[in-house]
């Protein structure tokens, strides 16, 4: 039997041990009031809408200091077409991406890099709503705003540190009293710096993704990272760790952007044993996502993780397991990966990824078990196709 590490279960938000549902428990917890980036349900207004067509402007930028570094198409090209790809795979189809480039070259920004007082964590005012305005300004004669739900700017890489140094890539989602173009509000803008290249044989292969992961900031979904770093998630979601070789979203972000039907998310809020089986999260149809609510605020959700999309060097495929806490703010840690075998050092070792973590999975015969709060999970098997039944037991 595999019960889960005494420190993790520490760290999940104390709520009393019985009974095993919780009055308020909810399959579908809100986020905390005041957060506009949570795991919470559903998403507040004033985000991009995860399904259906969207029509991303992306522009490359470069300053007086910081010439353009190569062709501005070139640097597109590092993001595109495997952003979009991405996001197809990832979605099963439901977001289709478009990446538009009115402008071919780079857009020279009329004052020196430095002045804008870029650094990694920066506030957006003032340096960054007056670089949001001079894009605008540059960009006015080439591009209508108004098509647009989100913008894109590539900086030329030699602008400010490398990201093996100081990663600089951020988004503004949602931003109030965003600066105007066309009669729009440029609300929802990604930037990228450098380039998150580790230097391993991948590095480049994979540097892209942290696009993805900033757009998902404008769909709503917050960092997974804490301020120490990603070891609470690990490569399970792109929203921890943006580098690693083999990271989709997890389950419960595909379900908070509307990329899984009712149909494929089950809740298992009742007491005694149920069976459920669950189809690999990185192939499209089928039972994708269990849920067991403890609180108004979280539970546990289970998933299968398999070689196959997005997912495809996973090292230990099975049964992930982990808590989700809709009131925990972004950048904080609001999930909890459970760790089938801790201390074991995983099964990969790769740049800028958690090994201790990529064994997480739970695997047949394997159990996690919270006898705090009553609760048990047994992968009971796994069928020739990859599907795997887990049983579900509260008291």
């Amino acid at each position: 039997m595999v019960t889960v590490a005494a420190q993790l279960l520490a760290a999940i938000p104390a709520v009393p041990a019985t009974p095993a549902v919780r009055a308020g428990a909810t399959c579908d917890p809100a986020p905390k009031a005041g957060l506009q980036m949570s795991t919470g349900l559903p998403t507040p207004p004033g985000h991009v809408a995860g399904t259906g067509v969207l029509r991303a402007l992306t522009l490359m930028i470069d300053f007086p200091d910081a010439p353009g570094a190569g062709s501005a198409r070139a640097r597109f090209g590092e993001f595109f077409p495997r952003t979009a790809e991405w996001y197809r795979t990832s979605s099963y189809g439901a977001l289709d991406y478009r990446a538009e480039t009115p402008v071919k070259g780079w857009l020279r920004m009329p004052q020196p890099f430095a002045s804008y007082g870029i650094g990694r964590g920066v506030a957006y005012e003032p340096g960054y709503r007056r670089l949001i305005r001079d894009i605008a300004a540059a960009a006015d004669p080439h591009v209508d705003f108004r098509p647009f739900h989100l913008v894109n700017v590539l900086v030329t890489p030699n602008a400010g540190p490398s990201a093996l140094d100081t990663v600089l890539s951020v988004t503004f989602a949602g931003t109030r009293d965003a600066p105007i173009a066309d009669g729009v509000p440029l609300a929802h803008v990604s930037f990228v710096y450098s380039r998150q290249d580790d230097g391993s044989p991948t590095g480049a292969q994979h540097a892209y993704r942290v696009l993805p992961h900033e757009n998902a900031h404008a769909f709503g979904l917050p960092d997974l990272y804490t301020p120490t770093g990603g070891t609470k998630v690990g490569h399970w979601d792109i929203m921890s760790e943006d580098w690693g070789d083999n990271n989709d979203f997890l389950g419960w972000h595909k379900r908070k952007l509307g990329w899984l039907r009712q149909d494929q998310f089950h809740c298992a809020s009742g007491v005694g044993r149920s069976v459920h089986t669950l189809t690999p999260l990185g192939r499209a149809g089928g039972s994708k996502l269990l849920y067991l609510p403890v609180s108004a605020r979280g539970g546990y959700a289970v998933e299968v993780r398999t070689q196959e999309g997005n997912d495809a060097l996973v090292c230990k495929p099975g049964v992930l397991v982990y808590w989700v806490d809709t009131w925990t703010a972004s950048g904080r840690g609001p999930v909890t990966v459970i760790d089938s075998a801790p201390r074991s050092g995983g099964c990969a070792r790769r740049p800028n990824v958690t090994a201790e973590l990529t064994d997480a999975p739970y695997g047949v015969g394997e159990r996690f078990t919270d006898s705090r709060r009553g609760i048990a999970v047994e992968v009971l098997g796994r069928d020739a196709a990859g599907n795997h039944r887990v049983a579900v037991t509260r008291h």
